[in-house]
């Protein structure tokens, strides 16, 4: 995902940041033929290959008599993937296998009409569920059993987090499209939430003497503040910090997603005083520790994108913060707002075109920024607010704390998406059962603070007794729970904004 998130489609959760590409494993020994076959990658030979490689479905009757296919048959799958270098290719082999490979929508057919005439006639309801279980066996793609059996190879199912990977990279990239690569994605999305649902993940945390590898792999996967060296990795996991991971059991001391607490004295309003430059301190007064800042999450799997990994995270660290610290009680994100700057650029081009004035700002605004920057206020702000060099002018900063103020509170609690916040890290948290409780000017002034989310952060507050009615009232009512300097933020921009 790059920050702290729905489980992160999530894609950005503090936001949610992935990490660049890792070089493609080695799969198994590759067969001659198989090798032969990836190195020219032609069509007759990915449908070959898919017609060995995918296992027929067996009569519903045979279901549970009808042995497995050989290793090999799933490996040569695996291997000639491997080969494949060109996203393009990848592709094709994915496109090929979700359409050629899916649902017998003729025995859907067949099994829906056997259900429906049983619902008619008085019979025994076990008549009645064996048919609706024909019918569930027969909505199972053929793929499915594809995956099943790659998930028993070793380092399979590392394997198939790789290829979710790769689909999701494709769909971004429109190499593949349609509703039949949607559905793949989603069968095999489903089954990776099963390989990697919270009893088989184990909670770690990493200190300065924790293995080598692993702060080597928590450093590098760290995209949402960059560490620069050593020093400041040592700095992350030493005093007033905490730094925790999930690892698979299968893969113990391997990240799977990683969160970094700050141990503070109150709720913190800007990302400088977290990750500032300055030599650790060697002891940790717990006297004065009262608040836990969630300031940074990172998925280190593109391929586990929206399996819930985020949340659950989130909730097992505060659960083990508050038993290292019984008396904590403050809990918070520090978390950008992705996606704010190029919103906001959006509505000063439209309101330009539509008006040829803004409607964004009071008139009061609108005569002091264009007094500042010497031209019309919409066109001028597009150009700067593209870039970082407004902040260098203390009056300009000044004028626009009020309006982008806010403008930010109405993206984040007023701007949807089917019901839910359209912001990606507010809908995150805002399913966790957290408040949008207050809004931070000039928190993030790193170049790209300024030009993703204009240098505003948001603390998404967790008051543990109420995360769950919070969560449901979301989830279920679409209500988004917000401070009052949220709120009264909200109404200034329904008061001054004429959009």
């Amino acid at each position: 995902m790059r920050g702290l998130g729905p489980a992160l489609t999530a894609r950005r959760l503090f936001p949610l940041r992935l990490p660049p590409r890792p070089p493609r494993p080695a799969g198994p020994r590759v067969s001659s033929g198989a090798a032969a076959a990836a190195a020219g990658a032609p069509e007759r030979a990915m449908d070959e290959l898919l017609r060995r490689a995918v296992p027929a479905t067996p009569a519903y009757e045979l279901r549970e008599k009808t042995p497995a296919p050989a290793e090999g048959q799933c490996a040569d799958f695996v291997s000639f993937y491997g080969g494949l270098a060109e996203a393009a290719e990848r592709a094709d082999l994915l496109s090929r296998l979700a359409r050629g490979f899916g649902v017998d929508h003729g025995q859907v057919a067949e099994q829906s009409a056997g259900v429906l005439q049983l619902r008619e006639q008085p019979r025994e309801a076990a008549v009645l569920l064996q048919a609706e279980d024909r019918l569930r066996y027969a909505l199972v793609p053929r793929y499915r059993g594809l995956f099943h059996h790659i998930s028993k190879l070793d380092g399979g199912v590392r394997f198939l987090v790789r290829l979710r990977a790769d689909l999701l990279e494709a769909q971004a990239l429109k190499l593949l499209e349609g509703p039949h690569v949607r559905e793949m994605n989603g069968v095999l999305k489903a089954m990776l939430s099963e390989w990697f649902s919270s009893g088989f993940l184990s909670l770690e945390r990493v200190t300065w003497h924790s293995p080598c590898e692993v702060l080597q792999k928590i450093s590098e996967s760290e995209a949402v503040h960059p560490v620069k060296n050593w020093m400041d990795m040592k700095r992350r996991v030493g005093p007033y910090r905490r730094c925790y991971f999930f690892s698979h059991c299968t893969t113990p001391e391997e990240p799977l997603i990683v969160l970094h607490v700050a141990l503070t004295g109150d709720i913190s309003n800007n990302i400088q005083a977290i990750v500032k430059e300055c030599p650790p301190s060697e002891t940790e007064d717990r006297s004065k520790i009262s608040a836990a800042i969630f300031y940074s999450i990172s998925l280190t799997q593109p391929g586990l994108q929206g399996v819930e990994l985020g949340t659950v995270l989130v909730k097992r660290v505060l659960k083990e913060l508050q038993k290292e610290f019984p008396h904590l009680g403050t809990f918070s994100s520090l978390s950008p707002i992705p996606g704010f700057t190029k919103w906001l650029l959006g509505l000063l081009s439209s309101q330009g075109k539509e008006h040829g004035r803004s409607e964004l700002f009071t008139d009061a605004e609108c005569k002091e920024i264009s007094e500042i920057t010497g031209g019309p206020i919409n066109e001028t702000l597009k150009v700067l607010l593209s870039s970082s060099e407004w902040i260098k002018s203390e009056k300009l900063v000044r004028a626009l704390q009020a309006p982008l103020m806010r403008l930010c509170a109405w993206y984040l609690f007023g701007e949807k998406h089917r019901g839910f916040a359209l912001n990606p890290v507010a809908n995150f948290h805002l399913q966790n059962g957290a408040v949008i409780w207050r809004i931070n000017w000039m928190a993030d002034v790193s170049l790209k603070g300024i030009t993703g989310s204009c240098g505003l952060m948001v603390n998404y507050r967790y008051y543990p007794a109420e995360t769950a009615t919070n969560s449901t009232s979301y989830l279920c009512s679409k209500n988004i729970k917000a401070s009052e300097q949220v709120l009264s933020l909200v109404a200034q921009f329904q008061k001054n904004s004429k959009l």
